[in-house]
């Protein structure tokens, strides 16, 4: 009888002969995740030559390499997360927490008065195992970029933002629809079938009121 593979087991196995793993490494991007933020743009036309991007929950680098290949020397892409990031050509990062004050204001001082054309947020909180609590909590780093995005983007700008199915997610789609004058649900290729995680992508800021 053949023992069943442990959660780990079967992790590193899935991992290994994940297609977008082996993509990743063949191309030279740190993670696969860089391949949501290349299929989302192939579909939406986020990155363009010259363009600045805010990255918020940057580690480990994946979407910052993207970000730099398609703004070029003439873009500017700032990216921010609790964790390390190894440098990227062509990127200014911190390692700091965008929740408090301090790493706030490194992001807004680093683009020196100017407004983003495009705010990604990847971020996800540290996993606790109780469901309601993470989801919480991941929409509040949500709410958070969101908050930020309305006050640094272009007009014409664009914000995508990580999300998951299930509590809280019509209440922040409500939100963004408040900010944004179009908003849509994506699924990349590479987000994984089993996972809940969606995308959000919102352009065009409505005007305060």
């Amino acid at each position: 009888m053949k023992r069943p593979k442990t959660s780990r087991a079967w992790w590193l196995d899935r991992h290994v002969h994940d297609p977008f793993v082996k993509l990743a490494q063949k191309e030279g991007y740190r993670s696969r995740a860089a391949y949501k933020l290349l299929g989302l743009d192939e579909r939406d036309h986020l990155l363009k030559p010259g363009m600045t991007v805010v990255d918020l929950g940057a580690a480990p680098g994946g979407w910052c390499q993207v970000a730099a290949k398609k703004v070029g020397e003439q873009g500017k892409v700032i990216g921010i997360d609790l964790l390390p990031v190894m440098p990227v050509p062509g990127v200014q990062l911190f390692q700091a927490d965008f929740t408090e004050a301090e790493g706030l204001a490194l992001v807004e001082d680093a683009l020196r008065g100017k407004k983003a054309d495009l705010v990604l947020s990847d971020m996800a909180p540290n996993i606790s195992g109780v469901k309601d609590a993470d989801q919480a909590k991941h929409y509040m780093l949500a709410e958070l970029a969101l908050d930020f995005a309305s006050r640094w983007l272009k007009p014409e700008g664009a914000f995508v933002v990580k999300v998951f199915q299930g509590s809280g997610f019509e209440e922040y789609l409500k939100q963004v629809r408040m900010v944004f004058n179009k908003v849509v649900t994506r699924k990349p290729e590479a987000s994984r079938d089993e996972s809940r995680e969606n995308f959000l992508v919102a352009r065009g800021l409505k005007e305060r009121t």
